[in-house]
């Protein structure tokens, strides 16, 4: 389990949680992966991640937008349905509409082409920006009466110090950490893996 180190301030409670840097990254189906990789086909672990299961896969593909292309990594294991998780930036570049949702809400997003070495697929849905938010263990939510759904705030030091709001709390098989996406951590100045302060 993370420490954490609590202080008293005007405005609540203040916790030392690690923020993790999200880049671009692709969950994928058991069925687009065989189609983008060959029949029974399976992932290769390269380094295991925060989330407890969650791993960074071996395997690329490419996602092909109205205006240009990017290469992203798969993420694992393989979800009930295929999603891509991009910056504003990346979806600007790209060529796509930016909708911010939390994982797995897929309905009416935009979708996009993906390419593999074995094939293509085009994908009706399935592209996001995953809202800013803080996984939670149902103890951890229990201990700081936090509720899944629920929206807090973190406090960001140093020389581009600035307060991010409406981050929704996210609680299940969770290691704490809250994930933010590339824009976000560099707007801010932030390094992978920074402590920064909760707000409750």
């Amino acid at each position: 389990m993370i420490k954490v180190k609590q202080k008293t301030i005007s405005n609540g409670v203040k916790y030392k949680v690690i923020a993790e840097v999200s880049g671009r990254h692709l969950h994928i189906s058991q069925s687009h992966l065989a189609k983008l990789f060959g029949k029974n086909y399976k992932l290769k672990a390269i380094k295991s991640l925060s989330q407890p299961g969650d791993f960074a896969a071996a395997e690329q593909v490419e996602i092909l937008g109205p205006k240009n292309k990017l290469v992203m990594r798969i993420v694992g294991p393989v979800r009930k349905k295929t999603q891509i998780e991009l910056a504003v930036s990346d979806c600007r570049y790209l060529g796509i509409e930016p909708a911010f949702r939390i994982s797995g809400d897929l309905k009416k997003s935009p979708g996009a082409l993906l390419k593999g070495p074995k094939g293509k697929i085009k994908l009706a849905d399935g592209v996001i920006v995953p809202i800013r938010h803080l996984h939670l263990s149902e103890l951890q939510a229990k201990k700081w009466k936090l509720k899944n759904g629920q929206k807090v705030k973190a406090l960001v030091g140093g020389v581009r110090g600035m307060l991010i709001d409406q981050i929704v709390v996210r609680v299940g098989n969770y290691d704490m950490r809250i994930h933010l996406d590339t824009d976000e951590a560099n707007a801010a100045g932030l390094l992978s893996c920074s402590k920064i302060d909760l707000i409750l």
